[in-house]
Order: structure tokens, then sequence, then C-alpha cells
């Protein structure tokens, strides 16, 4: 429900509050930081505890780089991150007025089925991890995963809703895309959540798979989509660098609400 709603409250954003260039890079450079650190301090080192075996490691470093493979391929499929809405009065300025999708305008059906598997990989990631932490009896395991992702959501639907706008869409279009794609992640979370739980004795292992998979594709949406996005100038570098920082340690921090047995074989 959290989930649902700060995402819907993220896509509505467009429609009454201009996002300014410094707040949203800052606000990037966060998020950036927090998801790398959820992937390496939570995601990582508890997908390898599960997996166990001899090769444990080596399976769990095997299906991150599967989750690092598959968004990259993704995010070249679709290239659908665009966090930058300084330009899009100009979009609806050269759109057409009677109201026909501008030919200038950003791909929003693509940016739509980008960011729909995209947000499908976060509630797999937000689902593995919450059963993850009932086999570890630590409920509070995915509380990293949720924050990374709470907080990067209302920017994935900004982005549909601003690049809807910006087609010149109606207010209806607009909020019936929104709610849609608010349902995903829940969605998604619940179908990993429930679903693990279907699959014969073996879950612990196939649920460290699925967290090494989060994993890696978490790193890469810090690395390779978000981090590439922020723009380091001189004036502003300092402040975003101290916010990406600050992500970081959040993430470092969540580890002092877990126990220690989850972070060591």
């Amino acid at each position: 429900a959290a989930l649902a709603g700060l995402s819907m409250l993220g896509g509505s954003l467009s429609s009454f509050v201009r996002v300014t260039h410094l707040r949203m890079q800052a606000a990037m450079s966060c998020i950036a930081g927090l998801i790398l650190g959820v992937a390496l301090y939570h995601l990582l080192p508890h997908s390898l505890i599960l997996v166990g075996g001899a090769n444990g490691h080596e399976d769990g470093l095997r299906w991150t780089l599967f989750g690092v493979v598959f968004m990259v391929l993704l995010l070249r499929a679709f290239h659908f991150h665009q966090h930058d809405f300084s330009s899009l009065d100009e979009h609806c300025a050269d759109a057409d007025p009677s109201g026909a999708p501008s030919p200038r305008s950003p791909s929003w059906l693509g940016i739509a089925l980008g960011l729909g598997l995209h947000t499908m990989v976060e509630g797999m990631a937000l689902g593995a991890s919450a059963r993850a932490g009932a086999y570890g009896g630590n409920a509070l395991l995915s509380g990293g995963v949720f924050l990374g992702i709470a907080l990067h959501k209302p920017l994935d639907s900004l982005s549909v809703t601003a690049m809807m706008q910006a087609a010149r869409f109606g207010v209806r279009a607009r909020r019936f895309a929104n709610v849609a794609f608010a349902g995903l992640c829940p969605a998604a979370a619940l179908l990993a959540f429930w679903g693990v739980g279907l699959l014969a004795p073996g879950q612990e292992y196939i649920v460290g798979c699925a967290l090494a998979f989060s994993a890696g594709a978490l790193i890469c949406i810090s690395l390779s989509d978000l981090l590439p996005e922020i723009h380091f100038h001189g004036h502003d570098r300092g402040k975003l660098a101290a916010c990406f920082l600050a992500g970081i340690g959040v993430a470092y921090a969540l580890r002092w609400l877990e126990p220690a047995s989850m972070h060591g074989a």
C-alpha cells in the first residue's frame, strides 16, 4: 500500500509541482547511493548465506551477474529512464494544439513498457527479501530494499506521467497510467513472496538465487542508470557527492537493525 501510494504521488507531481534541476539531481544521488548500499550490504550477503553449499558463492555471484546483464539489456532495449524534466515545457509548447501527441515528444510508450518490467524486477527483489527474512526470523531484512524502492518509485512514475504530459495526453489518461503503474510493484512483490512459498523443499536456495539476481539488478540501476544521469557541475558536485555518500551511509546503518547472524555464515 505504501509503495502504491508513493508511486501515485510521484506520478501526480508533474501536474502541480515544478521540480527543480538541483533537487532532482540531489534526490537521484541519494537514491543511487542507497540502492547501491542495499545491494552490497543486504541482498548479496544474505543471498550467499541462503544459497550455501560448497559452490554457494560461485552460484550467488553467477546470479548476480545475470541480474546485471538483464538490466543492462533492458536499459538498452527501452532506454526508459529520463529524470530530467527541465525541457518538459518546451515539449508541451511544441506539441500540436489539437491535443495529438507531438512527434518531437519522448517515446512515452517505450518508457512505460521499460519501467513496467523494471518495477516488476524491483517487486521481485522486495518479495524475495521478505521471504528470506521469514526464513531467518528477521522481519526487518527487507527494510533496506523497501526503502530504496520506496524512494526510487516516485521518480519512475513521474517519468511516465511527465512524458505523457509532454506528448499532450489528457489528465484522465495520465491518471489511469499512474494507477496502473503504481500497482505493478506491489503485485510483483506479493507474487514473488507467495510464489516461492509454493515451491518444493529447496526454497532457500531459490530465494538465495533470487536475492543475488536482485542485487545485480539494483547495482546496475545505481551505476548504469541513475548515476550517469547525474551532472556533477562545478557549482553543485560537492552537494551531489555528499548526497550519494549519505545514501550509502543510510544503507549501511540499516545493517544494525538486523541480527548479527544474518551477516555471517
